[in-house]
């Protein structure tokens, strides 16, 4: 391993921590935000929209610039073709299990009006039609498709990155990016230039393989997360500018926010609506790339500390992740009949899914192999007790940690 590689960095442990309960908050709000969703309570709340769109921006790039670092740690402990055929069976299996077992349920209820039944209605997802027309869909699990495409079509970057040949690239990376200046925006204003050239002829966000602009998007984020974190000097200069990188980012919501409140009416620019949404799509990412790199930089300063429940916390991010927006549909849709106020059904609806996610992993997914191999977590493996000295005989779990999303 080089000598730029870094130790076990707990912060990222805790900050994907944080995201995976941000995405919990985020969906569970989706039932009473404005905007449009597979499934809406009766009565919506505008006041959802003003705090999603803030996190709309930032929680999933946030994910994918830890999953980056954490592909260059994994990329320390493997080859090239084991980490591929890793990425293959932790990334694939479980998306080909979430299309066909915990997806349809989302759709199920989106139109349970429709059906005598769950078994009437999931005969028609292996009619393949694609979602909306059809049942046919990976939903949330978009995360899951990108991640595997980025983790195999980068291999090329990840050999380079990873062998001498690199470190002239390196110093000179570092040199760019160690400023705050730097470090806030070449990376900003690159993302922005992949999405001008796109998103023309990909203009609409349709999580699929057809979105060309969504996708390197945030492909962005993900390589900047390998970039940042193959250099220590780099990776810790971005902790030492956090407070800079705190200023820059608050500021970038004043842009964003005056925009997006032209749009609620409450503030009016005289342009043109084609000139505001292209202003406000370039404060957003913006303010997407400061924010994740300012996230970041805290996580370093605050997070950085070892904890015995990390780990665990951690193995089961990914189970949790796969299944928590499937629970929040089931248990909303029954939630959300009830006569209670948006606050109590929120409330209700978040903390009985993170606790039926929890149930299920502890009890369903981590004891069982079959069930961690389709949920994209690695078989537990118990020593052969014959090649074992008399007396000595035990059963031993080797600690697994999840570390890409």
């Amino acid at each position: 391993m080089e000598p730029t590689t870094l130790s076990r960095r707990h912060d990222l442990d805790w900050l994907r921590i944080i995201a995976i309960l941000i995405l919990l908050f985020f969906h569970t709000g989706m039932w009473f935000n404005p905007w449009d969703w597979h499934v809406k309570n009766n009565e919506l709340s505008g006041s959802f929209r003003y705090w999603m769109i803030w996190l709309h921006f930032w929680r999933m790039p946030l994910l994918l610039f830890i999953s980056g670092a954490g592909t260059y740690i994994a990329l320390g402990k493997r080859t090239i073709r084991q980490y591929a055929g890793e990425r293959f069976r932790r990334l694939f299996i479980p998306l080909v299990f979430g299309v066909f077992v915990i997806v349809p349920p989302q759709i199920y209820y989106e139109h349970i009006k429709e059906y005598n039944g769950y078994w009437d209605f999931y005969k028609t997802v292996f009619n393949f039609v694609p979602y909306p027309e059809g049942s046919f869909s990976w939903h949330h699990l978009w995360f899951i498709v990108y991640l595997l495409l980025y983790s195999l079509v980068l291999i090329p970057f990840f050999k380079f990155i990873r062998s001498d040949r690199s470190a002239n690239f390196k110093t000179k990376i570092s040199r760019w990016l160690s400023s705050p200046a730097g470090m806030l925006l070449i990376p900003s204003l690159l993302i922005i230039l992949t999405q001008a050239i796109l998103r023309p002829y990909f203009p609409d966000e349709k999580h699929d393989l057809t979105d060309l602009a969504f996708m390197i998007f945030y492909m962005c984020f993900f390589f900047f997360g390998v970039l940042f974190y193959s250099d220590k000097s780099l990776w810790m200069r971005i902790g030492e500018n956090r407070k800079h990188l705190l200023v820059a980012s608050l500021f970038s919501l004043v842009p964003f926010y005056l925009f997006y409140f032209h749009f609620r009416e409450i503030i009016h620019f005289p342009w043109n609506e084609d000139t505001i949404e292209t202003l406000f799509d370039i404060s957003g990412m913006f303010m997407s790339w400061f924010t994740v790199i300012t996230v970041i930089a805290y996580g370093q300063h605050y997070l950085n500390k070892p904890h015995p429940w990390v780990s665990k916390l951690n193995e089961g991010l990914y189970p949790f992740y796969i299944l928590h927006q499937t629970v929040i549909i089931a248990i909303g849709y029954y939630i959300c009949q009830l006569d209670w106020s948006i606050a109590a059904k929120f409330w209700s609806i978040a903390i009985l899914t993170l606790v039926s996610c929890v149930g299920f992993y502890l009890l369903l997914i981590r004891p069982f192999n079959m069930m961690r191999i389709l949920f994209g977590m690695k078989p537990n493996k118990k020593k052969d007790l014959q090649s074992q000295p008399a007396g000595s005989r035990e059963f031993k779990y080797p600690g697994v940690h999840y570390s890409e999303t």
